[in-house]
């Protein structure tokens, strides 16, 4: 929340996300509130952590006010973890990866094939059960290439093997599917406003498909990349088929963002939801447009400022609308990797990255705490005093 006003003093918006591995959203706030007052003590400092959909999504809503819920659910290999997700005035934020991300494996475990969505569908349906009737369903940093099957099944659907069994879980258990049907999905899911909300936007399959480009990433050799581009394409080949359904399935995996999380974003869409950039998304629900109207500078950051960022990741989101709002902008990070002149194009004035105070990249990831306040300092010098 913004400190109460005070006279003369400038606002400053503290919109940042996460730097993995080091800092939480939240952190970062504090340590840059600490750095800012230590040079100019009667600044006025309103933190908004942000998230663009993957992990750290819920956090960021918590933090903004929304009540944490936890629930015993699957983990991506079948085991019982506890989940959380957000809720206020009858909005959810659900994020896929507190069930189904790859946190939730066991230490050293890359599960590609095998790995399911089921808890994903399981933390779903404790929104709805608690009433929500919008649900912002945050999708990212999954262990899954399942297509969202295990989501589905969670939530009634049923894939049968050509024996009238269950597929196994996983996405190569999809190479074994025989039938599809989806007409015992939960019916509270048609009276609910589903958000898609992701930072990509990769069609299912196919060379810029979910498992071809994210498959790696979650140990999956090119054997298991085929293996998977091929299951899931057969999935939707089967799905298609499906009545209720069959006639949009081509589309729907086709479209961008349909391979978000491993293909969650396609199970997604068959439940009707709505593809938008997760960062939009959640600066809606954050409430960024208010305290953006208060703030007389904002600093956004990440742990990394890169080429990536640039393609709907939470600082060039938090960017691009206090431009529109004709604010200035600047970003702390862990590592800069963007020159001054594209950062200008994004709207952020200038980055102030953690290795200028620290070249020792070591040393920045296990102190960041104390040398982000360090780089707070130098931001207040440079536009605050």
């Amino acid at each position: 929340m913004a400190d109460a006003a005070v006279d003369g003093a400038r606002r400053v918006l503290v919109a940042a996300d996460k730097f993995k591995g080091s800092l939480t959203a939240v952190e970062v706030a504090e340590r840059v509130t600490a750095g800012l007052r230590r040079v100019v003590p009667d600044v006025l400092v309103e933190a908004l952590p942000v998230a663009d959909g993957g992990d750290g999504t819920v956090a960021a809503a918590v933090a903004a006010g929304f009540e944490r819920r936890e629930v015993r659910v699957a983990g991506p290999l079948g085991d019982e973890v506890t989940a959380a997700y957000a809720l206020r005035d009858g909005t959810a934020v659900v994020e896929m990866a507190e069930a189904s991300g790859l946190q939730r494996l066991p230490e050293g475990v890359l599960a590609p094939l095998t790995s399911s969505t089921y808890g994903s569908g399981e933390l779903l349906r404790a929104a709805l059960d608690a009433g929500a009737r919008t649900i912002v369903f945050g999708v990212g940093g999954s262990a899954t290439t399942d297509g969202g099957a295990g989501m589905l099944a969670a939530l009634g659907a049923r894939f049968l093997d050509a024996d009238g069994e269950p597929v196994a879980p996983g996405g190569g258990g999809l190479a074994g599917l025989a039938s599809a049907d989806l007409s015992g999905l939960d019916l509270r899911l048609s009276g609910v406003e589903l958000v898609l909300a992701s930072d990509v936007d990769n069609p299912l399959t196919g060379p810029k498909g979910a498992p071809a480009v994210y498959g790696p990433q979650k140990g999956a050799s090119p054997d298991d990349v085929t293996a998977l581009d091929a299951a899931l394409a057969h999935f939707a080949k089967v799905l298609e088929g499906t009545e209720g359904v069959g006639t949009r399935v081509a589309e729907y995996a086709a479209s961008p963002g349909a391979g978000a999380a491993g293909g969650i974003g396609f199970g997604a869409m068959l439940l009707g939801a709505r593809f938008r950039p997760g960062i939009a998304v959640m600066l809606d629900v954050l409430g960024f447009a208010p305290a953006l109207d208060r703030a007389d500078l904002v600093i956004t950051g990440e742990g990394s400022l890169d080429e990536q960022t640039l393609h709907g990741k939470a600082p060039a989101g938090v960017a691009a609308a206090a431009r529109a709002a004709g604010k200035e902008v600047v970003a702390v990070c862990g590592r800069l990797a963007l020159p001054a002149e594209t950062l200008g194009r994004a709207g952020i004035r200038r980055a102030y990255p953690l290795t200028d105070v620290e070249p020792d990249v070591a040393k920045c990831i296990a102190d960041a705490g104390p040398i982000l306040e360090r780089v707070a300092e130098s931001i207040a010098r440079d536009f605050l005093v």
